[in-house]
C-alpha cells in the first residue's frame, strides 16, 4: 500500500511522463501508427476546410461576384467528389484506428499480466484485485485511446493555420476580431489541468474500489448470508457506489464544461462576423461567399479548438493512468510496461513450446533449511522447517486448522516469499523458487482449486497442445476417467460461471488432471481430497502412489489429515503452531507423539476406509 500511495502522490503531481510510454507503443507499430494518423490525424482535419472554399465560390457565382471560372454544375460535383472522398477515407480510418488501438491494449496488458504473474503469490498485487481489474480495464483504455491522438495536433494545426492564413486574406481585421474567443477558450483549458488531473484520479480511484468492493462481496456470499449482513453490506456497496457517482459526475461535468467552452467560441464568432461583415458587404469588398466561408471555417475553428483542448484533458488523464499501471509492475523498470512483445491481433498464438529441461536437472532431492515465513501484521505462519525428500517419497504434512501448512506449501514454492532459511534442489539453492518450481519440475494443487470458464479438457492442457501431454493417464489418475459419462458433452463439457457447475469433488479431481498431465517431478497437493468421498480418495491415491515404480517416479508433499492418505505416507510431518512437532511413519507417530493420537482421533472415525480400488 505504501507503493500505491506513493504513485498516488506522483500521479497528482504530474512528475512522470507518458511520453517515453507511448513513444515505446509508437515504436512497437510504427507502420500502423502513421496509417491510422494519417487518416485520423491529419485528412480528419484537413477534408472539412474545402467545402468552404467550394460553397464560397458557388454562392459568389450564383450573385455575380465571382470571376468567370468553373460553373456552378462543376461546382457542385467538386462538393460531392469531396463529400464521398471523406466517406470513403473512413473506412481505412476506422481498420488502422482501431488496429492501433486494440494492438497497443493487448501489449500492455500482455506486459502487466506477465509482471504479476512473475510475482509470488503474496505479493503479486499492490492492491487488490478488484482494483487491479479497474487498472487493466479502464487505465488501459485511456492510454490506448490516446496513443491514437497522438498525431491529431498536426492535423489541427494544419487545418488551423490554412482556415486562418484563409480568412487573413479576404479580412484581416475581421478574422483578427473572431480568433480572440477562440484563444480564450484554448487558454481555460490549460489552466485547468491540475484539477482535470485530479478529478479524474478520483474518479479513477472510486470506480476501482467499486470493482474491489464486488469481487469481495461474491467471493463472501456465504460468509454474508450466515452473518446476516445483507442489509449492512447493500448500504455499505451503496455507499461506496454514491462516492463513484459523485467522482465519476465531477469528472465528467468538469470536462464537458471545458468542451462547451471551446465549443461556443464559434458562437462567439459567428456573431462578430455578422457583426462586423455587414458594413463590408454593403461596401462590396465582403461577398456572401466570404461570409460563408467565414462561418463554415468558425465553424471548424471552434470544433479543431475544443478538440485540441481535449487533446489536452486526455493528455493530463493519461499521465494519472499511466501511473497507476506502473504501480502494477511493482518496482520493474518502468520501460517493463510497453516493452515489445509478441501479441495476436488476427489469430490465436501458437501453443507454447515444452519446456527444455537441462541435463542433471530431473529431481534428486529437494530440501528447506530454517524455512520461515511469518504472514505480515500476525503471529501465524512457518518458522525454522527442515524437510528433505528424495526422488519417489510421499511424505503428508498434517497438523491441527491454522498449524501452518498451506503456508509450508506456498512458502516451499516461492508463492509465499520467505523470510529465511533456504530451498535446496539436488543440494543447489534456489534464488527463486518461484520462478524454478513450476513444470515440469513441480506441479502444485491448492486446497480450493480455480477453473475457467472454459471447457473440461481446455481447463487441463492451459494452452498446452493435447499431443504433448498423456491426457487419458491425467484424467485417470485424477479419478476423473468415471465422471466424463455423467457431463453432457464430456471433455467438451463448458464449466465455470458461464456454463455447468462441476461438484466440489469433481473440481478437485480436474484441478488435480491438469497437474498430473504436467507429468512433474515433484507435485505439491493441498488437501486435495477435502471434497471426494472415501471410495474415491482411495482409489486416487491407489492411482497415483501405483507410478511410483522406476526412475520416473514422482515426489509428492501432501497436506492430508484423511486415513487414506496417512496410512501410505512414507513419512507424516506433524505441524504445530508453524513448527515442526513430530515426524515418523503414523504407527511410529501413534505410539510416541500425543498430537498425531488427537488428530488420529477426531480423523480416524469420520469414514470407514473400503479396500483399495484399483
Amino acid at each position: 500500500m505504501a507503493d500505491t500511495a506513493h504513485v498516488t502522490s506522483k500521479a497528482e503531481s504530474g512528475s512522470v511522463s507518458p511520453w517515453p510510454h507511448l513513444w515505446q507503443l509508437i515504436r512497437y507499430r510504427p507502420g500502423l501508427y502513421l496509417l491510422s494518423g494519417l487518416f485520423v490525424g491529419v485528412l480528419f482535419y484537413l477534408f472539412p476546410l474545402l467545402p468552404g472554399l467550394i460553397v464560397r465560390r458557388a454562392l459568389d457565382h450564383l450573385t455575380g461576384a465571382a470571376p468567370v471560372g468553373a460553373g456552378i454544375g462543376t461546382l457542385i460535383a467538386l462538393l460531392i467528389g469531396v463529400g464521398l472522398a471523406q466517406a470513403l477515407s473512413l473506412f481505412p480510418a476506422v481498420i488502422f484506428d482501431v488496429t492501433l488501438q486494440l494492438t497497443a491494449a493487448a501489449l500492455l496488458r500482455r506486459n502487466l499480466f506477465a509482471r504479476i504473474l512473475a510475482r509470488t503469490g503474496a505479493r503479486a498485487l499492490p492492491a487488490s484485485p478488484g482494483e487491479a481489474i479497474s487498472r487493466f480495464r479502464d487505465d488501459v483504455h485511456v492510454v490506448h485511446f490516446f496513443l491514437s491522438w497522438t498525431l491529431d495536433p498536426i492535423g489541427q494545426i494544419l487545418a488551423s493555420a490554412i482556415a486562418i492564413v484563409t480568412m487573413i486574406r479576404i479580412d484581416p481585421l475581421i478574422t483578427l476580431a473572431v480568433l480572440p474567443p477562440v484563444i480564450i477558450s484554448l487558454t481555460i483549458v490549460n489552466l485547468a489541468s491540475n484539477r482535470i488531473r485530479r478529478y479524474r484520479h478520483a474518479s479513477q480511484a472510486a470506480i476501482g474500489q467499486v470493482t474491489n468492493l464486488l469481487g469481495e462481496i461474491f467471493g463472501a456470499l456465504g460468509a454474508v448470508r450466515a452473518a446476516g449482513a445483507e442489509e449492512r453490506v447493500i448500504a455499505h456497496f451503496q455507499a461506496v457506489n454514491e462516492a463513484r457517482r459523485t467522482a465519476t459526475v465531477r469528472d465528467v461535468v468538469f470536462s464537458q464544461l471545458l468542451w462547451s467552452a471551446s465549443a461556443n467560441a464559434a458562437n462567439i464568432g459567428t456573431g462578430v462576423v455578422l457583426l462586423l461583415a455587414a458594413r463590408s458587404m454593403r461596401g462590396g469588398s465582403f461577398t456572401v461567399g466570404d461570409f460563408a466561408l467565414f462561418v463554415s471555417y468558425l465553424g471548424w475553428l471552434a470544433t479543431v479548438t475544443s478538440m485540441f483542448g481535449n487533446y489536452l484533458t486526455q493528455y493530463r488523464q493519461v499521465g494519472v493512468s499511466v501511473e497507476r499501471l506502473l504501480a502494477l509492475l511493482q518496482g520493474a523498470d518502468p520501460e517493463t510496461l510497453a516493452a515489445p512483445a509478441p501479441v495476436w491481433p488476427h489469430e490465436q498464438p501458437a501453443p507454447a513450446a515444452p519446456a527444455v529441461r537441462p541435463a542433471g536437472d530431473r529431481l534428486t532431492t529437494i530440501e528447506t533449511r530454517a524455512l520461515t515465513y511469518q504472514h505480515p501484521g500476525t503471529s501465524r505462519g512457518i518458522a525454522g522447517v527442515d524437510l528433505r525428500m528424495r526422488r519417489g517419497d510421499f511424505i503428508v504434512v498434517t497438523g491441527r486448522i491454522g498449524a501452518g501448512k498451506t503456508t509450508l506449501l506456498r512458502t516451499l514454492l516461492g508463492l509465499l516469499p520467505a523470510d529465511s532459511g533456504e530451498i535446496r534442489w539436488n543440494e543447489a539453492r534456489l534464488a527463486d523458487p518461484a520462478t524454478f518450481l513450476i513444470p515440469p519440475r513441480a506441479a502444485y494443487i491448492p486446497q480450493a482449486p480455480r477453473l475457467f470458464s472454459a471447457t473440461v479438457r481446455e481447463n487441463i492442457l492451459l494452452g498446452t497442445s493435447e499431443g504433448r501431454i498423456d491426457l487419458p493417464a491425467a484424467l485417470r489418475a485424477a479419478v476423473l476417467d468415471r465422471d466424463l459419462a455423467t457431463l453432457e458433452h464430456g471433455l467438451e463439457t463448458e464449466v465455470g460461471a458461464r456454463g455447468v457447475k462441476l461438484s466440489g469433488g469433481q473440481v478437485q479431481r480436474t484441478a488435480a488432471a491438469r497437474m498430473f498431465a504436467r507429468e512433474a517431478d515433484l507435485l505439491v497437493i493441498d488437501d486435495l481430497s477435502s471434497a471426494l468421498d472415501v471410495e474415491t480418495e482411495v482409489a486416487l491415491w491407489s492411482r497415483l502412489l501405483a507410478t511410483r515404480d522406476g526412475d520416473d517416479a514422482p515426489t509428492i508433499l501432501a497436506v492430508s489429515h484423511r486415513p487414506a492418505a496417512l496410512r501410505r505416507a512414507d513419512q507424516i510431518i506433524i505441524l504445530r503452531e508453524g513448527r515442526i512437532e513430530a515426524r515418523g511413519t503414523l504407527p511410529e507417530l501413534l505410539l510416541a507423539s500425543p498430537e498425531m493420537r488427537l488428530l488420529w482421533t477426531g480423523v480416524a472415525d469420520e469414514e470407514k476406509e473400503p479396500h483399495d480400488a484399483p
